[in-house]
């Protein structure tokens, strides 16, 4: 299949992107955890006997990823445009149009599942959106808490469908589809 250069420049920064925010949320979830970073340091000044409660830790270590904190929202704003852009050309890029009825049955299987994706890539930009605009938006705290936990739960869809695709992709590009990966870099197949 040829790929036209608007849905290859699409393709490539949304991978980046959402590479991106999956890097930011691992780093939250593991090296750069408050949790674990608050109990470190409480540790750490204990040692050079300076005591800081367990709330001023906390304080410190969330300050200390409060720089790549900035890079998911910046990151999320970034998804948010290329979901509109993703739209508009599924509208004007007929390169990208091809019958559903005409497909094998694991290539429609491998078209809902972009489907899927695109679908939660839109729902993971609108509730970041809103969970980051809660107050302007005039949301309770607690309304954007509970966004904010549907939003990490559907997270989990792309932490399996990204090596899913990279697999997925160098298995096609080893089987019957030779030349898709350089299809997707230079448009030719």
């Amino acid at each position: 299949m040829k790929y036209s250069l608007p849905f290859r420049i699409w393709h490539w920064l949304n991978a980046f992107v959402v590479l991106g925010l999956l890097a930011t949320v691992f780093l939250r979830k593991t090296f750069l955890s408050w949790r674990t970073n608050s109990e470190l340091l409480m540790q750490k000044l204990a040692e050079i006997d300076i005591e800081i409660s367990a709330q001023q830790a906390k304080v410190l270590a969330k300050a200390i990823r409060a720089g790549m904190w900035e890079w998911h929202i910046l990151l999320g704003y970034s998804l948010a445009f290329l979901v509109i852009y993703r739209v508009a050309l599924f509208f004007l890029d007929s390169s990208q149009k091809e019958s559903f009825t005409s497909l094998t049955l694991h290539k429609k299987a491998v078209k809902l599942s972009y489907y899927l994706f695109y679908a939660v890539t839109l729902f993971m930009s609108v509730s970041g959106l809103v969970i980051h605009f809660y107050e302007a938006l005039s949301l309770s705290k607690e309304s954007a808490h509970d966004i904010k936990e549907v939003h990490e739960l559907v997270y989990n869809f792309l932490l399996i469908f990204v090596p899913l695709h990279i697999t997925g992709v160098v298995i096609a590009e080893n089987r019957d589809e030779k030349g898709l990966i350089s299809s997707m870099v230079n448009g030719r197949s």
